[in-house]
């Protein structure tokens, strides 16, 4: 009998180790039987915490709402129109010679601002100089040629009237003065034509401007033909700018702008940010472009202080009317849901209300309300996610933070890592 109980050990480990490796995954054990209060052993793990008292199911916690109020104000609201532009030189002028010939002087540095009748470029004048000499020659001999055949038509007109010549003789010698004559103001014409060739010969600058990078070097032969030119002026004082505006927009402008009458224009950079002009409205295009939907719209600027750029791109903005004593709010105020654009007031009891509103024009961080809301009225800004109409609520004030100042002796935390705290 001894043998049998090391047997029957070892049966019951490996039963053991089946049961432990048979078992599914996600089997669930069957719980204990029930063992009396008094032979029920103490548990092992820390008891669970009250959760306190809770809320009855269904029903949310009668709490205010935290948020952000401000009163509506009443001011003056000017309306604008923004759109998107490019400006451009007032005139731009591509300066080439009229004459062919050696460029002997290049009298103007890149980018230097010229006036209108400056010395740009001399090409060599001798040729032109010699073409009126030659021209002057040719006038002298003809003029010559002319007084001696009117002396002999003077003498024929005498001996006619003596009867000692024939008519046709002095009708001839008339011809002859009337072709030396023709001769003589052929002459004129080549002095006055060499006299502007020469003149040509020196090239000035044509309008007032910002000269560009020079095309053609010192020494170069240029002729009249080349497509080039000598250098690119732009007129840049004053300067305009070309911007479009949605078709929508073109009633309203129509009603305020006409010939004679200004309307403002200010021109921001790309981020809109920073004003960098102020003019006014000059022209306006005769159609809309079916392709964008837009039309194009040009102001001028007087540009004195060179602030503005031929092709650099601007936001404009364009005064078209003022709203007296409007309602004002911040953007951030206005919702938007089935009933249309509305807003949570807050009520005298600190409850909000859903009031309906029409909105106006919007500039900045700024919208004027038309209708539905009365100037003083408190409305929320921020915390409209939780509201409901009836709502409890509590106004806070915006919060302004201040950097701390660092005790003395004390170095300030690096950037990323809080202080610790004690628990």
């Amino acid at each position: 009998m001894g043998w049998r109980w090391p047997a029957a050990i070892l049966v019951a480990a490996a039963l053991a180790l089946a049961a432990y490796f048979l078992t599914p995954p996600g089997f669930k054990r069957p719980p204990p039987a029930a063992t009396p209060e008094g032979l029920r052993k103490p548990s092992a793990s820390p008891p669970e915490t009250d959760p306190g008292p809770r809320s009855k199911p269904g029903k949310p916690a009668d709490l205010p709402v935290p948020v952000t109020v401000e009163k509506a104000t009443q001011g003056d609201f000017p309306v604008y129109l923004n759109g998107l532009g490019s400006v451009t030189a007032l005139r731009t002028v591509t300066v080439r010679t009229r004459v062919d010939g050696e460029l002997i002087r290049v009298a103007f540095t890149e980018g230097q601002m010229v006036r209108e009748g400056d010395l740009l470029a001399e090409i060599d004048p001798r040729p032109f100089q010699v073409q009126l000499h030659q021209a002057e020659g040719q006038l002298e001999r003809d003029e010559a040629l002319l007084k001696n055949a009117e002396i002999d038509l003077a003498r024929y007109q005498t001996l006619l009237a003596k009867g000692s010549i024939a008519e046709q003789q002095t009708v001839t010698q008339a011809s002859l003065v009337r072709q030396a004559h023709g001769n003589v103001e052929v002459d004129r014409a080549q002095i006055e034509n060499a006299k502007l060739q020469l003149d040509y010969a020196r090239i000035t600058a044509p309008v007032s401007g910002r000269a560009g990078l020079r095309l053609v070097d010192q020494g170069n032969i240029v002729h009249a033909a080349d497509a080039n030119g000598l250098v690119v002026i732009t007129q840049i004082q004053p300067i305009a700018v070309v911007f479009t505006l949605p078709e929508d927009d073109l009633p309203a402008v129509m009603r305020r702008w006409r010939p004679g009458q200004a309307l403002a224009v200010e021109a921001y950079d790309r981020a809109g940010e920073h004003k960098l002009a102020e003019g006014a409205l000059v022209a306006l295009d005769n159609q809309i472009d079916t392709t964008t939907g837009t039309v194009k719209l040009k102001a001028q600027f007087a540009n004195d202080d060179n602030r503005l750029f031929p092709n650099q791109f601007v936001n404009i903005k364009m005064k078209l009317d003022t709203l007296g004593s409007a309602t004002l709010l911040p953007v951030s105020a206005i919702q938007h849901g089935s009933i249309g654009t509305f807003v949570y007031v807050v009520k005298d009891d600190q409850t909000a209300a859903v009031r309906p509103v029409k909105q106006g024009p919007v500039e900045g961080e700024k919208t004027a309300i038309l209708e539905g809301l009365a100037p003083g009225e408190a409305v929320v800004v921020d915390g409209v996610d939780k509201l409901r109409e009836g709502t409890s609520v509590e106004a806070v004030q915006r919060e302004t933070r201040k950097p701390a100042e660092n005790p003395a002796g004390t170095p300030p935390s690096k950037p990323g890592k809080q202080p610790k705290t004690n628990p």
